[in-house]
């Protein structure tokens, strides 16, 4: 589809306004508002104590953890981890107290539905859609902080479909809130809705320029191929970055795409630098372990994958972590990462996940091909997109059916991100149908894209490649 050009940013990044001018002091007759007699003034996130003459008692309060972490839900940003953690004991404490207050069980689900989503841990899902589903039943009109957490606990169970539709309602609710628009940038293309996701980035740099935006709308250049609009987008938004959570949320999307571009170097930079403005960033250190094992750094990047499971116990770290020793020779070891994967998603399924793609994945390429199709089917039925394609088309040729999966592929490369896992499958596909030339295009892409795209799978094109030799040349025989 035709690209429209990106709109002129903004300069500076926005937050909150600047506190009030100090006045000076009215004479003691004059009667002052009943706001200002209360004695508390809201200002830039903080407290201004004003005495009964209207003087300012003291400079701005810092706002406090919990403030911090409500202030960036209701503008859609990201919260550092520990200013989520204050905000939830916060709530938890005030639905102790008061067990009927709808509007904090809906602050205290929304903050739970965004610990989990960042998490992976189970458990943490059913406990914040146990507080969501508390603020709704409390009757009235919902509230749409519950609407909104409802959607992102949706997409980090990996249900599109459901965090589309909750996105929608908190959205029609709210058409004035960052925080939904957020989530269905995340869940349109889940379900294949290319359309959907172009309308609510636009509403969403209209509600809210600046980094928020941008960082989501590079994700969306990077799902249709658009590797430089992506990079320009996601510069921007780091640049320009208010907190260190935001800033470490823009670095890691700037990591990720420097990776799938084959910049090594440079995706380690940005997500090391990632690690530094959010410690617990778990994507910043799985990024980091991916980076440093394209550089061949192998031990170091198991340790990182260590630190990446610790951070977040999610199944995908495990295979990949696996990967990454069964290339080294250690299958031993990484048969005990691809078990271990196993559990994670067997645990997190309980917990509502569907982990279909993570173990479909894990089967197709250690284990059953035939389960792998038969997980990933039904995926692709739910959640049809140029993903799920992709990942249905491979599963099918691991279990003997490559045909079946040529046309999958061929859709995935074709309207899925300019990646090399993608086009690698696909050249495999054409190998295995004895179609050498179209093997050896896609082959050739895909180490072009990302010489080091996986520690397993590269060495594997490498290799496929040099046997199939160069094209030949001259008159097709008669």
């Amino acid at each position: 589809m035709a690209r429209t050009p990106r709109p002129r940013l903004p300069q500076g990044v926005p937050g909150a306004p600047p506190p009030p001018a100090a006045r000076r002091p009215r004479r003691r007759g004059l009667r002052l508002s009943a706001a200002v007699s209360a004695g508390l003034l809201l200002a830039g996130g903080g407290v201004v104590a004003v005495d009964r003459l209207g003087q300012e008692r003291a400079a701005l309060t810092p706002p406090t953890p919990a403030e911090r972490a409500l202030a960036a839900a209701e503008t859609g940003r990201p919260a550092a981890l520990a200013d989520l953690e204050a905000l939830i004991g916060e709530r938890q404490q005030r639905v102790r107290r008061e067990p009927s207050d709808r509007a904090s069980w809906a602050v205290l689900g929304a903050a739970l539905a965004e610990r989990a989503a960042r998490s992976g841990a189970p458990g943490a899902y059913t406990e914040a859609e146990r507080a969501l589903q508390r603020s709704l039943s409390q009757g009235g009109a919902p509230d749409v902080r519950a609407l909104t957490g409802l959607a992102v606990l949706a997409a980090a169970r990996q249900d599109w479909a459901g965090a589309v539709r909750w996105g929608e309602a908190a959205r029609d609710r709210a058409p004035g809130r960052a925080a939904a628009y957020r989530v269905l940038l995340e869940a349109y293309p889940g379900t294949g809705d290319a359309k959907g996701a172009d309308r609510a980035l636009e509403r969403l740099r209209k509600v809210r320029p600046g980094p928020v935006a941008e960082v989501a709308a590079a994700w969306v250049h990077r799902e249709r191929g658009w590797r430089e609009d992506a990079e320009a987008t996601v510069h921007d938004a780091a640049a320009r970055a208010a907190t260190p959570a935001e800033r470490a949320a823009a670095l890691v999307r700037a990591g990720d795409l420097a990776w799938e571009r084959g910049e090594a170097e440079t995706a380690l930079a940005r997500h090391e630098a990632a690690l530094r403005a959010e410690p617990e960033h778990d994507g910043a250190a799985a990024g980091r372990a991916r980076a440093l094992a394209g550089l061949g750094r192998s031990e170091e990047a198991l340790t990182a994958w260590a630190r990446a499971r610790a951070s977040a116990p999610r199944p995908g770290y495990a295979v990949e972590s696996g990967e990454l020793l069964l290339a080294l020779g250690r299958s031993g070891e990484a048969a005990d990462h691809f078990t271990l994967a196993r559990h994670q998603a067997a645990a997190l399924a309980r917990d509502g996940v569907r982990p279909e793609q993570v173990l479909g994945r894990l089967e197709a390429d250690h284990g059953d091909p035939a389960e792998a199709v038969r997980l990933l089917a039904d995926e692709h039925r739910r959640h049809p997109g140029p993903a799920a394609s992709g990942a249905l088309g491979w599963a099918l040729h691991k279990a003997g059916r490559s045909a079946e999966a040529l046309p999958r592929l061929r859709a995935a490369v074709k309207d899925g991100p300019n990646t090399a896992q993608p086009a690698y499958h696909l050249g495999m596909v054409h190998l295995a149908l004895g179609e050498r030339g179209a093997a050896r295009r896609q082959l050739t892409r895909a180490l072009r894209l990302a010489p080091e795209f996986s520690p397993l799978h590269a060495e594997r094109a490498r290799r496929e490649l040099a046997a199939l030799g160069e094209p030949a040349w001259g008159p097709p025989p008669a």
